[in-house]
């Protein structure tokens, strides 16, 4: 419920929390309506990460024509109530007023809206008409002296001479009015008073919850890549020791984390064959999903990748290279899994007995069980609780979750607060490709990162809608991850595009989403289907090893590698492109190239696309100057991140984006002292 005190302004930096708002009924004094961001009502928090700067707003209005004016606090994890900061109206006459601010460290924030009647600027509304007017003039002028009297004592000592002057000019008898009147509204006064205003019915909003969290929760760039494949001609199965190998290219790529596919022991009973085939050879690995053998369970390494100890140490390799490690944690067992003996009733059984395989009709996964959960809900929980943490004692800090969205949600909610109540620094990403309210619910109980429908937005009507929904709309709570392509997807746009097709859709990934990734062999643009209409690759690397020939590859030119290190250097130089609230889009006259741009701080990207893998598009881009920082007419040199060019553009511009040639434009707009990415000298 709102609550309403009086009050002058606190200082700035405010030191001490406000005064405690007097409980009032109904909807309190100065009306405080429709806060955002707010997740279920409050129930959730709202989320940010530490530095990211976001919007608060609210519709606030009083009776009559007296003045408003509201501000929001943001309240620390310790109580300490921040700085406030001034709202504005976002728009004349819409009364919602809004402000930016900026997370602060990590841990659970608190954010309210103060809404407040400003009687200054009500007087001064009233007094310039007035006084010109001859009407009521000492009378108007008195109430004036008596408000600037009544905010000088919220003003500190050091600034309260400057209002307490404009007192004594207003009541200098010996002055024409317009004079005392003048003296009122210097630019000094308004200083102190914008900082220190006289505030009246001060309305506070319910506290609103915020979560704030690491950067990498919002940011970076992930590499897939199976272990197993990363082998020798001599032991054609990878362990961990000869995979760290592969961990230096990743990281000379630009790479923050590097995704490890399930690394436990394999179950033989209905294992797959290549191509997902029922029957299996005796040298055919098995799908990783199909976690536990009589070796052990989702707690224990597959023996051919080495032992605990070796999976420790190629941890402590990736952070040597500034790689941190997500390891996948698929709630699901093979027919081997040392649950289904010692936990029967953690899965289904049908009528003859037998435990119920996963099914996704047509489809069939014989070797894998579904748990039931209901049965025994919190011995599930305690025994995730102790897998998870097994293995962040081992050095992960990060987990993609495999179909999240076939669990219970309030699993997950228990699961995710409890292992974030002590290592607030663990990530959960939601692989959920599923329903637009269970992919969401999964971000609000507490997932940090979601898989999206990106993959399968390709035309630019669908990438501008569903850019501006998880931009905006959803942007408080759900943070995207944009993989290009995973060990089940491939999708007919690479299938039928060829190396243009991956090279654009790496381009979109980069700098539309501040977390994207990729499966290993996209820098190959790896592109068969398992067969027409399907999105399975052909010889799937879930049910076969697939060594790669990388210094081939690279030594040939057969990959796009130099793009991607291009693409995830520029992202590191570009503060605008890891955040993902302020993207706007462009026009540009053919559907085939889309244009947006995204801003932070004195950092602006301008990205220009060819979605056409096949031909060669001429657009004219019409930028919205102000999206920018810019005036309408202005004219501002850009560089082109992928290729060192600069150009000038304005309002209206030509492109001509070729296939294979220039996919696209990833512009930075220039100004005095804009740095040069790869550290060439300012401007």
């Amino acid at each position: 419920m709102p609550a309403t005190h009086h009050s002058s302004a606190p200082p700035t930096p405010r030191t001490e929390p406000p005064s405690t708002p007097q409980a009032t009924a109904g909807i309190g004094r100065i009306p405080v309506l429709d806060v955002q961001p707010v997740v279920q009502h409050g129930r959730r928090p709202a989320k940010a990460v530490t530095g990211e700067s976001f919007e608060i707003s609210a519709t606030v209005f009083r009776e009559g024509h007296d003045a408003v004016a509201a501000n929001v606090v943001l309240t620390a994890p310790d109580g300490t109530p921040g700085p406030w900061t001034p709202m504005r109206e976002l728009a004349p006459g819409t009364d919602r007023w809004g402000a930016t601010v900026t997370a602060g460290d990590p841990g659970h924030w608190t954010y309210t809206v103060e809404a407040w009647g400003d009687p200054i600027t009500t007087w001064r509304h009233h007094a310039q008409i007035k006084i010109p007017a001859g009407m009521d003039t000492e009378l108007v002028l008195e109430e004036g002296a008596r408000l600037y009297e009544r905010a000088a004592e919220g003003v500190p000592p050091v600034l309260c001479d400057i209002v307490l002057s404009a007192v004594d000019a207003l009541r200098d008898e010996a002055r024409p009015a317009a004079s005392r009147l003048a003296a009122a509204l210097t630019p000094e006064v308004d200083a102190v008073l914008a900082a220190h205003p006289l505030r009246e019915f001060v309305t506070a909003s319910d506290t609103l919850p915020l979560l704030v969290e690491r950067e990498r929760a919002l940011y970076g760039a992930w590499y897939e890549f199976f272990p197993r494949s990363e082998g020798t001609p001599q032991q054609p199965h990878g362990t961990f020791r000869t995979a760290a190998r592969r961990l230096p290219a990743i990281a000379a790529m630009g790479f923050d984390v590097v995704y490890l596919p399930p690394i436990h022991p394999i179950g033989t009973t209905f294992r797959k064959g290549r191509n997902n085939t029922l029957s299996a050879g005796p040298d055919d690995v098995g799908v990783p999903w199909a976690i536990g053998s009589p070796e052990g369970g989702h707690d224990t390494v597959h023996p051919q990748l080495g032992t605990l100890d070796d999976f420790a140490w190629f941890v402590q390799q990736a952070a040597r290279h500034g790689l941190e490690i997500a390891l996948d944690f698929a709630l699901q067992c093979s027919p081997d899994h040392p649950w289904v003996h010692k936990h029967p009733e953690w899965f289904h059984h049908r009528p003859d007995g037998t435990i119920a395989y996963a099914e996704n009709p047509p489809k069939k996964y014989q070797d894998i069980y579904p748990i039931a959960f209901d049965a025994d809900l919190d011995g599930l929980i305690t025994e995730t609780l102790r897998v998870l943490r097994l293995w962040m004692d081992l050095g992960v800090r990060i987990f993609r979750v495999d179909n999240p969205h076939t669990k219970p949600v309030v699993f997950w909610q228990h699961v995710i607060a409890e292992i974030n109540r002590t290592d607030p620094d663990v990530i959960f990403l939601a692989e959920a490709f599923t329903r637009p309210a269970m992919m969401r619910t999964l971000a609000q109980i507490g997932f940090q990162q979601s898989y999206t429908y990106f993959t399968w937005r390709t035309s630019k009507q669908e990438l501008t809608d569903y850019l501006t929904e998880l931009s905006r709309e959803t942007a408080a709570y759900m943070r995207p991850n944009f993989f290009v392509n995973t060990p089940d997807i491939l999708h007919e746009f690479l299938q039928r595009g060829g190396r243009p097709a991956f090279e654009l859709r790496a381009v979109l990934a980069a700098t539309l989403s501040p977390t994207w990734g990729l499966y290993s062999g996209y820098e190959l643009c790896e592109n068969l289907p398992l067969r027409d209409g399907s999105e399975e690759y052909l010889d799937s690397e879930k049910y076969q090893l697939r060594p790669r020939d990388w210094e081939s590859a690279e030594r040939e030119g057969r990959t796009i590698t130099p793009l991607i290190t291009k693409l995830n250097a520029i992202r590191r130089a570009s503060p605008a492109l890891r955040q993902l609230r302020d993207l706007h889009f462009h026009h540009a006259d053919q559907d085939a190239v889309i244009a947006y741009s995204k801003r932070s701080g004195s950092n602006t990207v301008l990205v220009v696309v060819n979605l056409d893998p096949h031909h060669t598009q001429e657009a004219t881009v019409s930028l919205d100057m102000p999206q920018l920082g810019l005036d309408w007419h202005e004219s501002v040199p850009v560089r082109d991140e992928l290729t060192g060019e600069t150009y000038h553009w304005g309002r209206a511009n030509y492109v001509r984006l070729e296939p294979g040639t220039r996919p696209a434009h990833v512009f930075t707009v220039l100004r005095p002292s804009t740095p040069q990415i790869g550290g060439s000298p300012t401007i």
